[in-house]
């Protein structure tokens, strides 16, 4: 634990010290009244409803909240429940949040915890009471909230750990207060009323404390400041506290900033992890509405970024709405109104981009009018949508050269070949928190069925040898030379001595598509690797030449890993040729070099970890890996083909 420190401070620059040591000595005068402390907001009012008359669909099966593939009965939360891993059973300490050490116990997950601290389960409930009109609901919620109130004081305990997590909870109650249209309960039930003043008004004032008081920045200024800046601006602009107009300014300010800052000048988001785009968007988004409706617009500028944001989203999926799974991913939602697990947020994301810019593009591959796009922009949102045309757009290979993305596509009717090559920067900032080193890699779908994969993320701060394994080199399907990562891991999300990638040569036509690009990530055995990736669309293959030179004369040990769906099997083998197939009866024939010592892998612990999915946070199955190695030296030239039919 003290080489994480040490290696954390290793990324900070010379101004973000200061900052450290200010944060410590706040933390440390915190620590001595904490206990003591009530936060009060005095007499308020909210701003007028903010969205639309919403919420007009029942949602059943309530009971059972999915936390990483794990069910938790919310209607029996007992008070210990709010601080315990459901995965482990065991609890966190009732002490000063800040002197938590989330990373001392390997096997006991502070996001197992958050992921129900989010309480984003809470906006079920008010959905089910406004289509039943039953008040066993209403009080459902009260109850949860009180609880949680209870048994987690202001500053004590992991939920005040970290500030993305109250700010999801500052999101999740603005959208609860929407929802249930509060203003109007207030004046009808003295029992709500009494919930309000004495409950839930303090416990969002604290929040909006926190937030402010806690901004993520410098080494850390990535999705987290994102959260803080879109929480505090959305909670202020509803709820009028004393300081609100301050917060107002300061956030919306943070968010201008940020969504430029974060993002290319083509909406691709820098922390190199694709899942994490719907999680940030939705910050985006939401803020932009409640800008919109309550008379403080966002700039232009800012306007023209979310447009190449959701224009990135359109581009990445496939004609089945799935993303290449590059980098780190949770499942985390910025809010949840929709219960149904299959909901695909991107998909979603693309309706209200189609609602917002009036883009036909974006109908084409949305998820239609929905729940959340409903309750976000209401009837009027729906008809918007509706008078958008329908029209056919061709989808050529869309190619992001400076970000280092490139999309290989030949679509005909409901065939689609698809392949992301990635040759984009390890990640975001100087922890690269949420990159994956993955340098050179490529995935391939067809017909909107992932084939050879990205093999996922499944863990982040307990199982450390599986958490090394799906962020690491040796999951991705690219090279790695000596057994070694491409960057140096320094903690479960931190790296060290990033490589630096490069766009040699990249082309986009009718009949192919074509790109090279290396990457230094191996300078420390004086060996660079270079990858060309060449798709014949005539033909329907795909020809990728490794050339690895080095300026020794030392061996190094090459290895080259194809990573397969679970639903992909290998119907046959010859040496260096593979014959596989998927569920949707695409055959594709492998081919690798004739000089590489090929072995099929799935499910191996020993002596390593490989030939492992994850298709969501802590789920993980065996998959199969193809896994070519050689012994060499001096230079070399690597040659593979695939040929799909």
């Amino acid at each position: 634990m003290n080489s994480f420190y040490f290696n954390r401070l290793k990324t900070f620059s010379l101004w973000e010290f200061p900052y450290r040591i200010k944060q410590m000595i706040r933390s440390k005068l915190e620590e001595k009244v904490y206990h003591k402390h009530s936060i009060s907001p005095g007499r308020l009012s909210s701003t007028k409803r903010i969205l639309g008359p919403c919420i007009a669909d029942e949602v059943t099966n309530l009971e059972n909240l999915n936390i990483f593939g794990r069910h938790l009965d919310y209607t029996r939360i007992k008070p210990g429940d709010w601080q315990r891993d459901i995965f482990s059973g065991r609890e966190f300490p009732m002490a000063f949040a800040k002197k938590i050490n989330i990373r001392n116990e390997p096997n006991l997950s502070a996001k197992a915890v958050w992921e129900l601290n989010r309480l984003q389960f809470l906006m079920l409930i008010i959905r089910q009471y406004k289509t039943t009109k039953n008040t066993t609901y209403l009080n459902q919620f009260i109850n949860i909230i009180k609880s949680w109130k209870t048994n987690n004081p202001y500053l004590v305990g992991v939920n005040w750990y970290s500030n993305i997590e109250v700010n999801l909870r500052l999101i999740t109650w603005f959208l609860c207060w929407e929802a249930l249209d509060a203003d109007k309960i207030i004046e009808q039930n003295d029992h709500f009323k009494s919930f309000v003043a004495e409950d839930w008004l303090p416990l969002i004032y604290q929040h909006c404390i926190y937030s402010y008081k806690n901004p993520s920045k410098y080494s850390s200024a990535n999705n987290h400041l994102i959260s803080e800046y879109a929480g505090l601006f959305i909670a202020a602009s509803k709820w009028n506290f004393k300081e609100s107009e301050k917060w107002i300014a300061y956030s919306q300010n943070g968010l201008e900033t940020e969504i430029i800052k974060q993002h290319s000048g083509k909406g691709v988001n820098k922390e190199e992890a694709a899942e994490y785009i719907q999680f940030i968007t939705d910050f985006f988004l939401l803020s932009f509405i409640v800008g919109e409706n309550t008379s403080r617009p966002f700039s232009q500028k800012y306007k023209d970024r979310l447009y190449l944001i959701f224009d990135y989203i359109y581009n990445i999926l496939d004609c089945k709405g799935n993303f290449p799974k590059y980098g780190d991913e949770d499942d985390g939602k910025c809010f949840i109104i929709d219960a149904n697990e299959s909901f695909n947020n991107f998909k979603s994301l693309l309706t209200s981009g189609a609602i917002i810019f009036n883009d036909s593009k974006f109908k084409i591959k949305s998820n239609g009018i929905d729940s959340k796009n409903l309750f976000l922009f209401g009837e009027a949102g729906r008809k918007k949508f509706e008078a958008i045309s329908n029209i056919s757009v061709a989808e050529p290979s869309k190619f992001y050269i400076e970000e280092g993305h490139f999309i290989f596509r030949k679509k005909e009717g409901d065939k689609e070949i698809y392949i992301h090559f990635d040759a984009a920067p390890l990640g975001f900032l100087s922890i690269a928190a949420h990159g994956h080193a993955d340098a050179l890699s490529f995935v391939m779908h067809l017909d909107g069925a992932p084939f050879f994969i990205d093999s996922g993320t499944y863990a982040y701060h307990t199982e450390p040898l599986w958490r090394k394994y799906f962020m690491g080199t040796l999951s991705h399907n690219t090279i790695r030379i000596n057994k070694q990562n491409q960057a140096t891991i320094g903690g479960p999300t931190l790296w060290l001595d990033h490589y630096k990638t490069q766009v040699l040569k990249a082309e986009t036509n009718r009949t192919h598509d074509y790109v090279i690009a290396s990457h230094n990530g191996y300078k420390k055995y004086g060996i660079t690797h270079m990858r060309e990736v060449l798709f014949e669309k005539t033909t329907n293959s795909i020809k990728i030449i490794d050339w690895i030179t080095s300026k020794k004369k030392d061996n190094y040990l090459v290895e080259m890993p194809f990573h397969l769906h679970p639903l992909v099997r290998i119907d046959n083998q010859n040496k260096n040729v593979f014959h596989l197939s998927n569920e949707k009866k695409r055959k594709v024939i492998l081919q690798t070099d004739s000089k590489l010592n090929n072995k099929i892998v799935c499910g191996q612990t020993e002596p390593e970890i490989t030939g492992w999915f994850s298709k969501s946070f802590m789920i993980k199955e065996p998959s199969h890996t193809i896994l070519g190695s050689l012994k060499t030296s001096g230079n070399n030239k690597f040659e593979t083909i695939i040929s799909i039919n």
